[in-house]
């Protein structure tokens, strides 16, 4: 899909992080004359991305393995200090004001910085009022910075894992999950960070304005290699009305995940990555 069609270039002088002529064009209105507008790139997003970047190679080890505590400090601390202009985007973009008329066609758009074996950095572009649902991460350890926008953000873990081999007999079971979070969050705020099997690795997004989120996946999604994506959608559960569940606590809310096929609304559109690049050479 043309960046056009995600919203993201809805002015044709619109450019997100045009990095090949190291300017970023944007034509604005004034004194009822159309001008360019030349902004320079700062060295500032450059180095932002590159060390995220360089430090992802060090921390990412590959499938199986997870970040030391140390290192998950380093991701967040790096990520905590990133802006929407380390990636080449600014609140002044159409994409983000706050009264643009939303399409109903409109759909999730993402785009990759880079993938590896063993992690990605990529952004997602939410319209208001789209949802990703309700998704899995299985074996993935996740970085999410908030960068522009409004967005409330369920996430749950199961609460026994112990029970997925009788899932994958049967994987539209229903599951007991504990939910881990269900709240807004609006930018800047600090990153959050999923595990394989806790921090809310089960977590859905829905944007109240339109949003921009940057992710670090290690490993990234991999069918062949068993990482594919489920989605779910859930169900309360009561206590006093659903079976006892000897691990369920009473201080903590729960739900029954059910495994679904992505709804036809839900499927995500890619687009050009324009902003600053990383380099790969050591």
């Amino acid at each position: 899909m043309e960046a056009e069609a995600a919203g993201l270039v809805r002015n044709p002088g619109d450019v997100i992080g045009k990095v090949q002529d190291k300017i970023i064009r944007k034509k604005r209105c004034s004194n009822s004359s159309r001008r360019k507008v030349i902004i320079r790139r700062s060295l500032r997003p450059i180095l932002g991305l590159q060390q995220l970047f360089l430090s992802c190679q060090e921390v990412f080890k590959g499938p199986g393995t997870v970040p030391s505590p140390n290192d998950v400090q380093m991701l967040c601390h790096i990520l905590d200090q990133m802006t929407p202009q380390d990636v080449g985007l600014s609140s002044d973009l159409h994409f983000f004001k706050p009264n643009t008329d939303v399409k109903a066609h409109e759909r999730v758009a993402y785009a990759t910085i880079h993938q590896c074996k063993k992690f990605s950095l990529c952004i997602f572009f939410l319209p208001a009022n789209s949802v990703i649902p309700l998704h899995n991460h299985p074996g993935m350890t996740v970085f999410s910075k908030l960068l522009l926008g409004s967005m409330h953000i369920k996430s749950y873990d199961w609460l026994d894992n112990s029970s997925s081999d009788n899932h994958e007999s049967d994987p539209k079971l229903k599951r007991l999950a504990r939910l881990r979070a269900n709240r807004i969050f609006t930018a800047p705020c600090d990153t959050s960070v999923l595990y394989p099997t806790s921090g809310g690795n089960i977590h859905e997004f829905t944007a109240i304005t339109p949003c921009a989120v940057l992710d670090v996946l290690g490993p990234p999604y991999s069918k062949d290699d068993g990482r594919d994506c489920s989605y779910y959608k859930d169900s309360p559960y009561d206590a006093t009305l659903d079976v006892e569940v000897k691990e369920a606590k009473q201080d903590e809310c729960y739900g029954w995940l059910e495994e679904i096929d992505l709804p036809n609304d839900s499927e995500m559109d890619p687009i050009p990555y324009l902003g600053p690049q990383v380099s790969v050479a050591s």
